[in-house]
């Protein structure tokens, strides 16, 4: 028994250093050859590494560093980069088809051209970056980005992401009545006001009963203070009237958007 227990002890210790030679062998394959398909290469380091034109689908990146890495035409269809940072790398051209980025870091990544088809970026940080198309991405990928953007009370970005999503879909009445909250916050009442009304009538169409009372609302509140506009400009902090009067309608606001 005591044999077995040590035979046992002596396995399980080599099991660790087994995995760890592997990704080694991997990371240098990666290195040398720049073809790296399906490799393991989970929580290596490769800050600033030139990684151009690498062929690394369907590799195993979890939780990787490719901080301001060269990867520009590299190949990462279907590569699982969970967790993995990407912040600052060059991702001009690089292939992201199907690739898996949940809580992946992109911030002030470049993508000019990248393809991000089959791939959901809606868990991943994209503070910051550079170049992404407007047509890579659905209205409702913009919208969700521009929601977080609101969250974090960046509305200038919060307000770029409404635009493009009301570019890709001019019937989306949820991203009129949040950009209108957001001119309004800014106290340019008479163009917050084009936003809810638009938002109304969107609403009115899909007979959506909730989207409809809270368009009805701020179109309200927005007329009184076009009519009685005794605020001051709230410099960043938008008008102080409105956003007080908003305080109560807040609430379903949050409901329906899922804040």
């Amino acid at each position: 028994m005591k044999k077995y227990l040590t035979l046992l002890t002596l396995t399980l210790s080599i099991l660790p250093l087994s995995a760890k030679a592997e990704n080694i062998a991997h990371l240098n394959q990666l290195l040398r050859t720049k073809q790296c398909q399906e490799c393991d290469l989970s929580q290596v380091g490769l800050v600033m590494a030139n990684l151009s034109g690498a062929n690394l689908v369907g590799a195993n990146l979890i939780g990787a560093n490719l901080s301001r890495a060269n990867l520009m035409g590299a190949d990462l269809s279907y590569a699982n980069l969970t967790g993995a940072s990407l912040h600052g790398a060059n991702l001009a051209g690089v292939n992201l088809t199907g690739a898996i980025l949940n809580q992946t870091d992109l911030r002030n990544a470049r993508v000019n051209g990248a393809n991000f088809e089959q791939t959901d970026l809606s868990n991943a940080q994209i503070d910051g970056i550079i170049g992404i198309s407007n047509n890579a991405f659905s209205a409702e990928q913009f919208f969700a980005w521009a929601l977080a953007e609101d969250r974090k009370g960046d509305y200038p970005e919060a307000l770029r992401y409404y635009n493009t999503a009301i570019e890709l879909d001019p019937d989306m009445a949820s991203a009129y009545l949040a950009r209108g909250i957001i001119r309004a916050r800014y106290d340019r009442m008479n163009i917050a006001l084009e936003d809810f009304t638009k938002a109304q009538a969107i609403f009115t169409k899909q007979n959506n009963e909730e989207g409809l009372t809270l368009a009805n609302q701020f179109i309200e509140l927005s007329q009184a203070k076009i009519e009685n506009p005794m605020d001051p400009l709230g410099s960043n902090q938008g008008s102080p009237g409105f956003v007080q009067a908003v305080s109560g309608v807040l609430p379903f606001v949050f409901r329906f958007f899922g804040f």
